[in-house]
């Protein structure tokens, strides 16, 4: 261990010829063909180039190549080489760093590291060019009118994406690495005057806590690592792709976390009222964004509740008031009907898993075969009653309204759990259910936060905010549950 920590403090020899052979002992050069190594003669002195060929921008480094060469035809003075080559390093990011363990991280992260014969340090020049997408509107946050951009799996892009919406000097962008062997580059993103000290603190604490070799699932293996729910269904945190949507919780307070080669933001703290939020309600009039939040609303409740309360009401019948006698199957059939229902519920998951990893020019008629089989035929072979395939639809549908991804499939395994339950135990067991569950929400935190609020604890002024979208000129304060250093949004 001790023979570990000296080696990654390891300084910077003035002998270039030392510092060449622990980069090809660490680097691979001359193993790994995208290790790229240059030898320059400036002056009569060396001068080593290391770079990574698919991570830098190629012009940048032809052009850095032929102005350190041009050193020789238009200067003379040897002893001020280390600032004549500064000075000639076309980049508007230069750094010094004097530890070899430092070069090397920013070698492999896609910088360009220049070393100088007699010299105890490396200039580090930042002419990252990560392979990737352009930016486009994600898939899953889509609105009808609004910007079409999107976060991208390259984080300088991402946070570039965040600064072009806040041009504020206060708006601090903090890059650390995790993961011993990837070295993953994690930016955490806030507004130094907005957003509590203590939540920024208590997140680079669990950050800094990670011993992992790499995070190649990116964001969602340090999600785990930020909030430690073991087995808990429910997501703690919420992702966006959208930058609009990311700018919007940081002038509420939130703070954001970007994890390179991930096109997802992490936002914190979150509470449930958060993933039933989506950027149409705000790209339309407060009132249509109203009644849109409200038809969402309904779609969640419907998604966890419908189903089982039908159930509940399919064996029960005496529980139904005479208007309401036709809720239930006409005809017995040949299963029972919570097989029925948890039967339909498997096969829109099987339908759902189908879609997402069928090819797109077969998934039509895998969807017409899917149609077929489960509707028609399913209901006319006694297998499916059409009670059952239109209440399971319908809960469907309600899930696939929901704006996060990630609650709707909790939702769905919820209202499965309902269904096997009143199907065991009747009206007693659904009752019971039922307030387990909401128990359940209530003691869930996020970061310390509350996950119901501001149901419980209740908060009148935030609650009305989350049931009706509220116009812009009249929401003049940050949500208190983030603590934010400055209350009023509107001086």
């Amino acid at each position: 261990m001790n023979r570990l920590k000296s080696e990654q403090k390891r300084m910077i020899s003035p002998k270039i010829e030392e510092n060449f052979n622990y980069l090809k002992t660490k680097l691979g050069i001359k193993t790994s063909f995208d290790i790229g190594y240059r030898e320059l003669i400036i002056l009569k002195q060396r001068i080593h180039i290391y770079y990574v060929t698919g991570l830098c921008d190629t012009s940048v480094i032809q052009e850095m190549l032929k102005k350190l060469v041009e050193i020789n035809d238009v200067e003379t003075n040897k002893r001020m080489l280390p600032e004549i080559i500064e000075n000639r390093l076309v980049h508007q990011q230069v750094e010094s760093v004097k530890t070899m363990d430092e070069a090397v991280d920013q070698v492999l992260s896609g910088l360009v590291a220049v070393f100088i014969d007699g010299e105890r340090y490396a200039q580090i020049v930042d002419v990252r060019n990560y392979p990737g997408r352009s930016p486009e509107e994600p898939d899953t946050e889509k609105v009808i009118r609004g910007s079409r951009d999107g976060y991208t799996e390259n984080i300088i892009e991402n946070t570039a994406l965040t600064r072009r919406r806040l041009r504020d000097e206060n708006l601090r962008n903090e890059m650390v690495k995790v993961g011993e062997r990837s070295k993953t580059d994690v930016c955490i993103t806030y507004l130094q005057d907005v957003a509590d000290d203590g939540l920024i603190k208590l997140i680079k604490n669990h950050i800094s806590q990670i011993k992992l070799d790499g995070i190649s699932m990116a964001e969602k293996t340090l999600e785990e690592f930020l909030i430690l729910r073991r087995w808990n269904i429910y997501p703690m945190v919420r992702y966006t792709e959208r930058p609009d949507v990311a700018a919007s919780h940081l002038l509420e307070g939130h703070v954001l976390i970007f994890v390179d080669t991930s096109p997802s933001a992490i936002i914190l703290p979150t509470t449930y009222f958060h993933h039933l939020q989506h950027a149409e309600e705000y790209r339309q009039v407060p009132s249509i964004g109203t009644f849109i939040r409200i038809i969402r609303f309904m779609a969640v409740l419907a998604a966890l509740f419908l189903l089982p309360t039908w159930v509940l009401f399919a064996n029960e019948p005496s529980l139904l008031p005479e208007s309401l006698s036709f809720i239930g199957p006409n005809d017995e059939g040949n299963v029972p009907i919570v097989i029925q229902a948890l039967l339909a519920m498997i096969g829109i998951e099987f339908l759902r898993m189908a879609a997402i990893h069928t090819p797109t020019p077969l998934s039509t008629s895998m969807g017409l075969i899917a149609a077929v089989l489960i509707g028609e035929i399913a209901i006319e072979v006694g297998l499916f009653s059409p009670e059952v395939i239109l209440y399971v639809s319908t809960a469907s549908i309600g899930n696939y309204v929901t704006p996060s991804y990630e609650i709707s499939v909790a939702n769905k395994v919820v209202s499965m759990t309902l269904v096997i339950i009143v199907g065991l135990f009747g009206l007693p067991g659904y009752m019971i259910s039922i307030t387990l569950y909401i128990l359940f929400l209530i003691q869930i935190k996020s970061l310390k936060t509350p996950y119901l609020w501001p149901l419980i604890p209740f908060n009148s002024k935030a609650m009305v905010q989350i049931l009706i979208r509220v116009p812009v000129p009249y929401t003049k304060s940050r949500p208190s549950i983030v603590h934010p250093k400055n209350n009023y949004r509107q001086p």
